[in-house]
């Protein structure tokens, strides 16, 4: 399962694209839209944009990567575009392997990958009115 969706993440569907009676270990990552700014802004929501054909290509290019290393994980990515409230996923990223080593590697791979590599563009819509294009994290950058 990799997609682009308009409507909210069905997170459940997404953990079950992945299931199997081989995989002992299930790892997930759910990108929720927050209240506050980085920089202490209140925020009303998120708006994404996406080069949808591109974006998805690149999520099946990370699962790719994924497998060479790991070819047991199994992996599931959907990113929602569109307006998004508070409290929304806005992205789902699902790793299933035999142990829960592989799974959360997986998971910690992908997210970072999209993040670093998916054609997907943030802007944060203040409480106040105002907007801003929020450039996405280097991978794996820990705060």
């Amino acid at each position: 399962m990799f997609e682009i969706v308009r409507a909210p993440i069905d997170v459940a569907a997404v953990v079950d694209a992945v299931r199997a009676p081989a995989c002992g270990g299930i790892a997930s990552f759910y990108g929720i839209v927050r209240e506050m700014a980085d920089d202490g802004r209140a925020v009303e929501g998120l708006t994404y944009e996406a080069h949808e054909m591109m974006a998805r290509a690149s999520f099946i290019a990370i699962a790719d990567e994924v497998r060479a290393t790991m070819p047991e994980v199994r992996l599931a990515i959907v990113h929602r575009i569109g307006e998004l409230s508070v409290g929304e996923v806005a992205v789902a990223v699902v790793a299933a392997a035999p142990h829960r080593s592989e799974a959360f590697a997986a998971a910690r791979f992908a997210i970072d990958a999209l993040k670093e590599r998916a054609p997907i563009w943030k802007q944060e819509r203040y409480c106040d009115g105002a907007r801003a294009w929020i450039e996405n994290r280097c991978a794996g950058e820990l705060r």
